[in-house]
């Protein structure tokens, strides 16, 4: 497991760099060791963050925590990872390729956490066409953090979503 460290207004410490690698090396018992893993310090507003991103065959397994303090935003990344993995487990396991990165240990665990999805709720609604303005307001006005509905200039199913700092995202379909 490599584990690649990268700072976004900050400079990434030793001590950091070390404390990073306690904490994921912890994890090294669920991948092999070819496995990349990337680590990015930043700090924003006096807000620290670290973003841990691995990237596996097929699939991507990341996590971002913040707090006031990098350490314990590096002890929280930790824990977010491995219940991530053991979330995933058997998905990414079902799909062979996918668990190229995964040690074989990991994959013939018995897992106590094994999770099937099961949807307990299914809606239906009109989806008439709008602008991305208007769905944006339909959200708001909803209380939800997304929103679909069909866009009145390209006719595709788009979907806005609300981001961090009071700021929209948009979705739509390639072309």
């Amino acid at each position: 497991m490599r584990i690649n460290t990268y700072g976004k207004n900050i400079d990434v410490t030793r001590g950091l760099k070390a404390a990073v690698e306690e904490k994921l090396g912890k994890l090294e018992c669920y991948f092999t060791p070819d496995t990349e893993i990337h680590v990015t310090f930043s700090v924003e507003n006096g807000s620290q963050k670290v973003e841990v991103t691995i990237p596996m065959k097929g699939t991507t397994i990341r996590a971002e925590e913040e707090s006031e303090d990098m350490y314990a935003s590096i002890d929280m990344i930790e824990d977010t990872i491995e219940r991530q993995l053991k979330k995933y487990k058997h998905k990414l396991i079902d799909k062979k390729q996918n668990a190229i990165s995964l040690s074989q240990a990991f994959i013939e665990e018995e897992d106590p956490y094994d999770d099937d999805i099961r949807i307990i709720r299914n809606k239906k609604f009109d989806m008439k066409p709008m602008d991305v303005e208007e769905a944006c307001i339909q959200m708001e006005l909803l209380g939800h953090n997304f929103f679909v509905f069909r866009n009145a200039e390209t006719e595709e199913i788009n979907v806005v979503y609300k981001r961090k700092g009071n700021t929209y995202g948009l979705i739509e379909p390639e072309a």
